[in-house]
């Protein structure tokens, strides 16, 4: 299965794809840029300056996003103004990465160091009125959050360990019980799982940074379907459209010199068979 490139490279480091008809379609980052980015009925894309770096958007219950930015969390409103953000931390090497709501509402975000430190990162939950606590230290790139359909299991990556972890969780318990759900391979190069997003099977859709790649894997492990990307630097993936049967994926140019991998930083889509599920908002 191959994806097919829907827009010129249009980011610098697109990322976080996220679908939802509150706000009236796709919106991703690109991300060292601090924008966020909008895919118009026309197939136009509309940018949205918010901060020095934004790394994951989400609806909120209210209306409008939360957003992680730089160094915390800001609050975007129906009307589109963005609220001062709320500081996790003032560490100037650490910035924010990808994110994504559970199903208690909270938004469970977590960090990198900018040059990519083994353990100087944090996953974090952030309550609907913006208290927020460290629930995993120790992580060097925190990546690709979700949850299954029945909300009992969170699939999460960091990045350089080339796997992708399961947990189980609950509202009260929160990530319990941290194990190996997959290691995909690849017939040469290493594998570096980014984003990731699950599906209404169950299955688990990884983005494979540097390997064009996406991978689906069944809720026992399986793979099933790989998507080829056009573009090395595959980022994060979602599933969205009218009837969240399109698998939308970003791409990156960051490192890359100016003539290579020119398809990098387009997004690109492909139609799949399985559903994706709705977006969860965020309760603040």
């Amino acid at each position: 299965m191959s994806a097919e490139r829907i827009t010129d490279s249009v980011a610098h480091h697109a990322e976080g794809p996220c679908w939802s008809a509150s706000w009236g379609g796709l919106r991703w980052v690109d991300m060292l840029a601090g924008d966020v980015l909008s895919l118009g009925e026309d197939g136009q894309v509309l940018r949205r300056h918010v901060d020095d770096v934004v790394a994951c958007v989400r609806p909120r219950a209210t209306g409008g996003a939360v957003l992680a930015v730089e160094k915390g969390i800001a609050l975007e409103d129906p009307d589109g103004a963005v609220h001062p953000a709320e500081l996790l931390w003032e560490d100037p090497g650490i910035r924010m990465n990808e994110g994504g709501t559970a199903p208690d509402g909270c938004f469970w975000v977590g960090s990198m160091a900018y040059d990519q430190s083994a353990g100087a990162a944090t996953l974090y939950r952030v309550h609907p009125d913006l208290t927020w606590e460290a629930v995993l230290e120790g992580v060097t790139v925190s990546n690709g959050i979700a949850w299954s359909p029945d909300g009992t299991r969170a699939y999460y990556n960091d990045t350089p360990t080339g796997k992708v972890d399961v947990f189980d969780w609950t509202e009260a318990g929160g990530l319990v019980n941290r194990r190996t759900f997959v290691v995909p391979r690849l017939e040469e190069g290493d594998v570096h799982p980014d984003g990731l997003t699950v599906d209404s099977e169950g299955a688990v859709w990884v983005a494979l940074h540097g390997a064009g790649q996406v991978h689906r894997y069944t809720a026992d492990g399986e793979l099933d379907t790989v998507v080829e990307v056009g573009a090395r630097q595959t980022t994060a993936c979602c599933l969205g459209g009218d009837d969240l049967r399109t698998l939308y994926v970003t791409t990156s140019r960051e490192n890359l010199d100016a003539d290579e991998d020119p398809a990098a930083g387009s997004l690109f889509a492909v139609r799949v068979d399985v559903p994706g599920l709705p977006v969860l908002p965020f309760e603040g």
